[in-house]
């Protein structure tokens, strides 16, 4: 780890209309950054039960049938009530009077059973894992969002194979979610369903984590593939047209004209052969494509850029859909449960959307995607297959973007040789 900030973004505007929805500025006492003053009130929490409501969550938790429709009608312009959500977490925060510690927050009858006077004042919702609405449950009726505190840890992991990328990363305390943002970058270069026991990633990236918990690892500013004795680089540097932020050391894109594979991180649960012996028939017979075994429902991607040719069940085969991507080259995939919905014969698709859904339609034995390449009409191994790079970095940001994998070199060796020291050290 080299640093880390912490950072919270909120907006807030005032608002002095009653039952009206708003982004108000929170309160100067505010101490836990919930936009407004908790002092004087008692907390209580849970987490929305099953087929509950908004409206019925708040009458649980004291308000009156006519209040819970005026706060819900109030709060529209910031919160979607038919977006609330069975097992997200709330906390409910009452008045003085509230109930004593040992009271569940919904338990009215408990509360008035001690003689005590319950006001419900304000109700916080994680909407999501950055994300809190506050709910004003008294007049004026409001809501406004807020943004949880997100720490940004700037990270480096080095991690060989030895099992699985997945497994493996898991193993050096990595989170598994940088798989998924590797995978991205070294679509074109790496295959991912292919890896060997000792291909080695070392990595520079940002984790982000709200409440001690990882919720992203989506920039990776500097990578090292390295498989065979041969490093794969790759640099995050943004040139500022809106395409391509990851490059090879030579400047080169690191997006080519095809995808490596059609969908997310799987495994082939068949290669391509002119003698496979079929595992329904039982006849040898040739498989000129990849089967990728993956659940059902897992969205199919194009490869590249194209026209759909043919989109139809093709018995044996399935739902297929085909896509000719130019002159040379043209690809399938099928046993698809169903189709991308707005795609028809003659539509043009675009590198990386989705055409489809894995299913075991046609002659199969389970859930998967065979998926097949043809170069000049002659059928080719996907695993085999190069690709093009696409345009170049910029001959203006050549000497910004040197002088940035320089110093990312740099810093990646120095943080491997410390690994190497601690690791003779803990061997002493």
């Amino acid at each position: 780890m080299l640093f880390s900030v912490v950072y919270g973004c909120r907006e807030h505007s005032g608002s002095t209309d009653e039952n009206t929805a708003a982004v108000i500025s929170p309160d100067e006492t505010d101490s836990e950054g919930c936009g407004f003053s908790t002092e004087g009130l008692t907390e209580t929490g849970g987490k929305v039960k099953k087929n509950e409501v908004f409206s019925g969550l708040l009458m649980r938790l004291g308000m009156s049938a006519g209040d819970a429709y005026l706060l819900s009608d109030a709060c529209s312009p910031v919160f979607d009530v038919r977006k609330f959500r069975a097992g997200n977490s709330y906390k409910a925060y009452y008045s003085e009077s509230g109930p004593s510690d040992g009271i569940e927050a919904g338990d009215i009858e408990a509360g008035a059973r001690s003689g005590q006077e319950r006001k419900l004042e304000y109700l916080v919702y994680d909407k999501d894992s950055f994300t809190q609405v506050v709910f004003r449950c008294t007049p004026p009726f409001e809501a406004f969002e807020i943004a949880k505190p997100v720490t940004v840890k700037h990270k480096y992991a080095d991690v060989t194979i030895r099992s699985s990328l997945w497994n493996d990363m898991i193993d050096a305390d990595v989170s598994p979610l940088l798989v998924l943002t590797l995978s991205d970058i070294y679509a074109w270069t790496v295959d991912f369903f292919g890896l060997q026991k000792g291909d080695r990633f070392r990595v520079f990236y940002d984790e982000k984590s709200c409440d001690g918990k990882v919720v992203a690892v989506d920039t990776v500013r500097y990578a090292v593939f390295t498989h065979a004795g041969q490093d794969f680089p790759a640099v995050m540097f943004d040139q500022g047209d809106g395409g391509n932020v990851y490059w090879n050391l030579s400047g080169e894109s690191m997006r080519k004209a095809f995808l490596k594979a059609p969908l997310k991180y799987s495994r082939i649960s068949s290669g391509f052969s002119y003698a496979r012996r079929h595992p329904i028939t039982r006849r040898v017979q040739p498989h000129t494509g990849v089967d990728y075994a993956a659940p059902a429902g897992t969205p199919v991607m194009t490869i590249g850029d194209g026209v759909i040719t043919s989109m139809r069940n093709e018995g044996a085969g399935g739902n297929t859909v085909r896509i000719k991507h130019n002159s040379v080259y043209s690809t399938a995939y099928l046993h698809l449960s169903r189709f991308a919905s707005g795609l028809r014969p003659g539509t043009r698709v675009t590198q990386g959307q989705v055409i489809g859904y894995v299913g075991s339609t046609g002659r199969s034995t389970g859930p998967h995607l065979d998926f097949r390449v043809w170069k000049n009409g002659t059928p080719v191994n996907p695993l085999k297959m190069e690709s093009p790079p696409a345009e170049p970095l910029k001959a203006e940001f050549r000497e910004a973007f040197d002088s940035l994998s320089a110093d990312y070199s740099f810093r990646m060796d120095m943080m491997s040789a410390e690994s190497v020291v601690e690791a003779l050290f803990e061997a002493l």
